[in-house]
């Protein structure tokens, strides 16, 4: 019989998919599972991508993208942090296409990574598929909120290692990496020639003030640093699948083959639109701040008003993670509340091992939903 190779054969199917399938065709199901703006794409945004489609940018371009949308997204990143020419920056199809590229651009089979978890499965399964062996670190739980053994990661980071990967603000916890810590990690990194594979899809989506801390903030000319950032989060673009990625300037030439032998390009229309989010949509994401801000101060209070739930303040990112006391198989406690409570959350275990025995809850979501989902979940816990 016709089989997958081994690396691919096994790999975890999606647990947060299998929830989603359950509640199939179920009209009064609340769903919460997937991490999702419940707001479509602003106007603005929406109309320079169907102007471009009407004027006809429907064709190839370059692997590395648009010229106007490289330069726009270089002077972005170096208004957030340091300067970063156009040159190093690559138009990707998604925030995941990024991971993957810089994956396959950097990583052989048999090397080894480390990760800090729990951690969004796709980010844990990319080295995986490319034979990589990935090691855990994993961050701590408390009701004043998650935090990094920043001794016990740089401790994994042994020489020989080949990466680091870093998702920060954290799916699903919301943990947000420190710039100390920062600092640290990226001495060691330094000395021991380990690359960072800075996933800062959420850096925008920080409660304490600004950006998140970002290793584009500290890395200099000749560090192994390369950031992944996606549309979908800041502007609202889920499903215009658009990201970038910021490399240092001798592995671009390299990044365009894998882009050409990957996807080719993406399609210049969305790209049109990702202009216009980037040099217009500032007043977009001081919105979205503040209305998440507003849901997750809710969404925490309400659960911590649960009996049997504790969750932590998140600094960062449209998640709440939550422990339920008693709870060792969250997929199936989130399967009866499907069935039962009609509340869709995605089951802690989703995020590795680290994450049994929570729940992630996205809180991109106006209060009314979320109150209505809290009435849910406390029906839910009387049917375990």
């Amino acid at each position: 019989m016709p089989l997958a190779r081994p690396s691919v054969r096994s790999l975890g199917a999606s647990r947060i998919r299998e929830l989603m399938n359950a509640g199939l065709g179920r009209a009064d199901v609340l769903p919460f599972w997937v991490g999702e703006p419940d707001e479509p794409t602003p106007g603005f945004i929406r109309q320079a991508g169907m102007d471009a489609i009407a004027a006809g940018d429907v064709f190839y371009t370059h692997n590395l993208g648009i010229p106007e949308l490289r330069e726009a997204l270089a002077r972005y990143v170096s208004r957030l942090h340091r300067p970063v020419d156009a040159e190093r920056i690559a138009v990707t199809s998604a925030g995941v296409n990024a991971l993957m590229l810089v994956s396959q651009l950097l990583l052989d089979p048999g090397d080894r990574v480390v990760e800090v978890v729990p951690l969004w499965p796709n980010l844990q399964e990319i080295p995986r598929i490319l034979g990589a062996h990935v090691e855990t670190v994993p961050l701590s739980f408390a009701r004043s909120g998650w935090t990094l053994d920043t001794d016990r990661l740089i401790e994994a980071l042994a020489p020989g290692t080949r990466a680091l990967y870093l998702n920060s603000p954290n799916n699903p916890t919301g943990w947000t990496v420190t710039r100390e810590d920062q600092a640290a990690i990226l001495a060691h990194c330094r000395r021991h020639c380990i690359w960072i594979f800075a996933d800062d899809a959420y850096e925008r989506l920080y409660f304490d003030g600004g950006v998140a801390p970002s290793f584009l903030d500290l890395a200099e000319d000749g560090d192994r640093v390369v950031s992944t950032n996606t549309f979908s989060k800041s502007w609202l673009m889920t499903g215009w699948r658009l990201g970038w990625v910021v490399v240092p300037a001798s592995l671009t030439a390299d990044l365009g083959k894998l882009i050409e032998y990957n996807t080719s390009c993406a399609p210049v229309f969305v790209q049109r639109a990702g202009v216009v989010a980037v040099e217009q949509g500032e007043p977009v994401i001081a919105r979205t701040v503040e209305r998440f801000r507003a849901a997750r101060d809710f969404l925490v209070a309400g659960l911590n008003a649960t009996p049997g739930i504790e969750a932590a303040l998140p600094r960062g990112a449209m998640y709440a993670f939550f422990r339920v006391d008693g709870v060792d198989d969250s997929l199936a406690f989130c399967k009866r509340l499907v069935a039962g409570a009609g509340l869709g959350l995605a089951p802690g275990s989703a995020f590795g091992p680290h994450g049994e025995g929570f729940v992630r809850w996205c809180f991109a979501s106006g209060l009314e939903r979320l109150g209505d989902g809290l009435e849910r979940l406390r029906r839910g816990m009387h049917l375990r």
